[in-house]
């Protein structure tokens, strides 16, 4: 499928917007040479971060222990002036670590009072080790943070403050004592990033810079402000109606039961993905056009961010685990084949 020339008439940003996509463009550039000066590589990774960040969504990092994801995530923050806070997720760890509570203070004149202590969910950036390792309330009590970006205290509701985005992290070997996110949780992350191992050439690297001194302090490159300006943006890049149409049929062809579906995906997946998946397939693309620079979302971006959307929002079926076909795999066949149709 090809549409390089779109004909159509399409909303177009104006002459602010398009300059304020060139400085984009150059701000991305600089963030990727900021980061890769503590990285080493993981520059996909760092794609899907911006994505998801300039996208006002959240993301699942998947990875065994000692791939950076904290360094990363931190020294991300640290290149955008925005306040990072990191909570271990544990078996005893409950709601009001996360979120705040009330602490009964001494006011200094003989009175008590009780007073509201901020928890660590009160940031720009919460990277959330390990989820899964924490009961269900107190993931709960994280993802309602996410969905309406406040949190309720003893009938009392706090706002959170702007940026707030949050990378939860998740071990893929460790499954004993856990409690894995259910689908519906799944699904308010926009994408699933997977961090690999390094190649022979970037272990060296990381060796060499990482077992000498301290490492180098980052340039900020934005305010908080700046962020909430491009993340505005983001959302008024135009989109043509074929690639709305796109991203929808993509979808469907997920859902097992739907029409859509071919024939060799049925036996596979058990569950597909929802409305939410094609919302996220926009707000992606439209982030990654932004971040390049262009002025309109194009297919490649729609099919680029399809794997990290898509893979987490797909169960496959005991038969596709015998036969050790992933659901990653399944989102590759079928973005592949809609280039070809």
């Amino acid at each position: 499928m090809s549409h390089s020339v779109v004909t159509d008439p399409q909303p177009r940003l104006s002459d602010d917007d398009v300059q304020a996509i060139g400085r984009l463009r150059e701000v991305y550039a600089q963030l990727r040479r900021e980061i890769a000066r503590v990285i080493v590589g993981q520059q996909t990774v760092v794609e899907q971060l911006a994505i998801c960040l300039f996208a006002r969504r959240h993301a699942l990092l998947m990875g065994v222990p000692g791939l950076a994801k904290t360094l990363l995530v931190s020294k991300l923050a640290e290149t955008m002036s925005l306040k990072f806070s990191r909570i271990q997720f544990t078996p005893d760890l409950m709601p009001m670590d996360i979120t705040g509570t009330d602490i009964l203070q001494d006011q200094g004149d003989g009175r008590r009072a009780f007073q509201f202590i901020h928890g660590p969910v009160f940031a720009n950036i919460v990277l959330a080790d390990e989820i899964n390792r924490a009961p269900p309330k107190t993931q709960a009590a994280l993802l309602e943070a996410m969905q309406e970006q406040r949190v309720t205290i003893v009938g009392k509701t706090f706002e959170l403050p702007p940026p707030f985005m949050v990378l939860a992290t998740q071990n893929p070997v460790e499954q004993e004592g856990t409690y894995p996110l259910p689908e519906a949780q799944l699904d308010r992350f926009m994408s699933l990033i997977e961090l690999g191992y390094p190649s022979e050439h970037e272990e060296i690297e990381i060796a060499r810079s990482t077992t000498g001194g301290a490492l180098p302090e980052l340039t900020h490159l934005l305010t908080a402000e700046q962020i909430l300006g491009y993340q505005a943006l983001v959302r008024r890049v135009p989109v043509p109606d074929h690639i709305y149409t796109y991203a929808a049929r993509l979808v469907r062809k997920t859902r097992p039961e739907g029409d859509s579906a071919p024939a060799w995906l049925k036996p596979l997946v058990s569950w597909g993905a929802g409305p939410r998946a094609v919302q996220n397939l926009i707000l992606g693309a439209k982030a990654r056009a932004a971040l390049l620079g262009s002025y309109m979302v194009r297919l490649e971006d729609v099919q680029h961010v399809s794997e990290p959307v898509l893979t987490h929002r797909l169960i496959t079926t005991f038969a596709a685990q015998a036969e050790g076909i992933t659901a990653k795999d399944i989102v590759r066949r079928l973005v592949s084949e809609s280039k070809d149709t």
